[in-house]
């Protein structure tokens, strides 16, 4: 568990902050579209989710990363 602390506070490599970054967006727009006002069809919904799974986790694992 110490292991993943230090791991979450060391620097990030910019190539990894790159893909973090993809990874937000990702997730902010499948957030957006989840949360639409309007009804959406089940196929834009079900990308959606995947947008926001893919999202979180490629950021998550990219800050992990280290120098």
């Amino acid at each position: 568990m110490e292991n993943l602390k230090d791991r979450w506070q060391a620097r990030v490599p910019e190539f990894w902050k790159k893909v973090q970054k993809v990874g937000i967006i990702a997730g902010v727009i499948g957030g957006a579209l989840l949360t639409a006002p309007i009804s959406l069809p089940a196929t834009i919904i079900t990308g959606a989710t995947y947008l926001v799974v893919i999202g979180t986790t490629t950021a998550t694992l990219s800050q992990l990363t280290k120098e």
